[in-house]
């Protein structure tokens, strides 16, 4: 998706240019779907889309951010004990290159919480929003490719290796520098146990989907989950 559309899109939305974006995002949406299923039909597993994977528990250890952003789990000091599963979206064999998955899972009460999909792109103003693919998970940096609607504007969630185990964690409004906000460490053992992460149901408070966006996801997740059914 051009960047400029990032800029452009709170606009549009309230023009009847905007009737026209709503039916792209439909019809993205309903290709990308087919997509899954096309996948998941000629290989049939529990997910269609990053099959392989590693499931392990984290601490993520919020240090917040100066001036804020007005998403309160993003600006705040905090330790949260999280899921997290890696994974390689097309699920080719090691060493191959693949797009790899970060799915972060983070409590927000007794029976709720919040997660975020990340995979890996570049880390450049442009190069943030194209998937790239790598031989290790550590390769390349990870984003959430698409923008959450914030006070501060469209903002993105970014990961950056720092070991085999570890990453930093930073945000970046639209086109704007990245800002470290959190340390993500990840226990050394795990498997893949039957979870499934939905950004577009299970939001983090203050991170919203843009309507533009739950039109491009949900129809694909929606297959996805009835592969796995």
């Amino acid at each position: 998706m051009p960047v400029t559309f990032l800029w452009l899109e709170p606009c549009l939305r309230a023009t009847p240019i905007g009737y026209v974006g709503g039916v792209l995002d439909a019809l993205v949406g309903s290709a990308l779907a087919r997509t899954t299923r096309t996948v998941a039909a000629l290989r049939p597993a529990r997910k269609p889309l990053h099959p392989q994977g590693r499931v392990v528990t984290g601490r993520l250890r919020r240090t917040g951010l100066r001036p804020p952003t007005g998403v309160a789990w993003l600006d705040e000091v905090g330790e949260d004990e999280v899921l997290v599963r890696r994974s390689r979206a097309v699920g080719l064999p090691a060493p191959l290159p693949d797009i790899h998955g970060l799915a972060v899972r983070v409590p927000l009460g007794p029976d709720d919480h919040g997660d975020l999909l990340l995979a890996s792109t570049g880390w450049g103003r442009a190069t943030r929003f194209l998937l790239t693919v790598s031989r290790r998970p550590e390769g390349r940096p990870l984003t959430t490719l698409l923008p959450y609607r914030t006070p501060a504007g469209p903002l993105l969630v970014g990961a950056r290796a720092q070991g085999e185990d570890r990453f930093e964690l930073a945000c970046a409004v639209g086109l704007g520098e990245w800002r470290p906000f959190a340390t993500l460490d990840l226990a050394a053992a795990g498997a893949d146990l039957e979870v499934s992460f939905d950004p577009v149901r299970r939001q983090l408070p203050g991170l919203e989907q843009y309507d533009w966006v739950e039109r491009l996801r949900e129809p694909s997740y929606a297959t996805a989950r009835g592969s796995r059914r």
